[in-house]
């Protein structure tokens, strides 16, 4: 009768597993096949026009937003206030149309640390000249970036995953 149990027992956790990974297999498939709420693969999308009319009465340097966002492209993230080095920086992030990350960054103080902190491991990689002014280009560890000067106070960072092309679009809307 020991064997009886013994044979019960197994045939219960294995039952027990089956209908675990049922389930499991269940939840994968509605994750993947459900879309998001807003239609854009689960990109949620923040305002950010009063935040940007604020931020240019308050910040130290003339601070750029883009007076609307090229086609395709999410705002999903937006704040000014100080940051831990207790600058004046102001940040907006984006999904571009191709789904990369692109952000405007901008704060006072150096302008190598305002790039390091916006574009880690941060090397030269030539300019570019967007709408009549030049930029210039950095390749990071993960991202890349267009650097220039936000005035004599600030420096202006557009950096993400987003491709230089992308970058270069973002700058052609700021104001």
């Amino acid at each position: 009768m020991a064997g009886n149990s013994s044979k019960r027992g197994r045939q219960t956790v294995r039952d027990m597993v089956l209908s675990m990974a049922a389930v499991g297999v269940v939840v994968v498939v509605a994750y993947f096949s459900i879309p998001s709420a807003d239609g854009k693969g689960g990109v949620h999308a923040v305002p950010y026009q009063v935040e940007l009319a604020s931020a240019k009465r308050a910040a130290p340097y003339p601070l750029l937003g883009p007076d609307r966002l090229p086609d395709g492209w999410t705002a999903t993230s937006v704040t000014y206030g100080r940051n831990d080095d207790s600058r004046a920086a102001w940040h907006l992030g984006m999904s571009t149309a191709s789904g990369q990350y692109a952000a405007v960054e901008q704060a006072d103080g150096k302008s190598e640390d305002v790039v390091r902190r916006n574009v880690p491991g941060a090397q030269p990689d030539g300019t570019a000249t967007v709408a009549g002014q030049e930029w210039q280009r950095v390749q990071g560890d993960h991202y890349r970036g267009l650097v220039r000067p936000a005035g004599e106070t600030g420096t202006t960072v557009l950096t993400g995953t987003a491709s230089y092309e992308e970058l270069a679009q973002l700058a052609e809307t700021l104001k």
